[in-house]
């Protein structure tokens, strides 16, 4: 498969799309992107947001619609479950990802680049995103990964939630990022959340 991605530096979107390509073994062209200059972006999908994949005629965007293009092409080793009960759990879970756990780091952002925030809305949306953490603590509980086997759960989780554990990287300067470690501090308590992070990294590594 000859597949072009186009990205930009510590996409947490783009590396969903890594993490899958890693596990298939998947050879990627990369090509990389100024966040400032997105016009390569725009002018293969008429959209400036990343990840995007171009093969051959089709494009794709959207980093769920591209980890569930992948597992069609090349379906070994799969990255959702062959049972349709199961399968159904995993869409469910990146949906409420997407949906849900992802607007209150997105609304903190938002609300710290305004002239005066106010930190009271902070407050609340700080206060769902340690919730949420025992909800993963559970998911975890006698498994190694979000749904059992490592698949598109952990893709879609993991490069977000590794910040409450990893921190940032040295070059990472993103206020968004910034915020997902500021706002989920483990303190030790979540251990299974912890040693799946490190695992998947391994994921991440290979």
């Amino acid at each position: 498969m000859a597949l072009r991605v186009y990205r930009i530096p510590f996409s947490t979107n783009v590396e969903r799309v890594a993490l899958a390509a890693a596990h298939k073994g998947l050879d990627i062209e990369w090509v990389d992107v100024d966040p400032a200059d997105r016009s390569p972006v725009v002018a293969v999908s008429d959209q400036s947001l990343v990840p995007v994949l171009v093969d051959g005629d089709e494009v794709v965007t959207d980093s769920p619609a591209i980890i569930a293009l992948l597992d069609e092409r090349v379906p070994t080793p799969s990255l959702y479950p062959a049972d349709e009960a199961r399968r159904a759990e995993v869409e469910i879970f990146v949906d409420w990802f997407n949906r849900v756990w992802k607007r209150p780091p997105n609304a903190i952002a938002d609300e710290l680049e305004l002239p005066d925030p106010d930190f009271t809305r902070i407050a609340g949306w700080s206060a769902e995103m340690r919730a949420a953490l025992d909800l993963f603590e559970g998911l975890l509980a006698g498994r190694d990964y979000l749904f059992g086997e490592f698949g598109a759960a952990d893709c879609i989780a993991f490069p977000f939630l590794k910040y409450a554990v990893l921190g940032l990287p040295p070059d990472d300067d993103e206020l968004f990022h910034r915020v997902l470690v500021d706002h989920m501090p483990l303190g030790g308590g979540y251990p299974r959340l912890t040693a799946w992070v490190h695992r998947a990294d391994g994921h991440r590594r290979a």
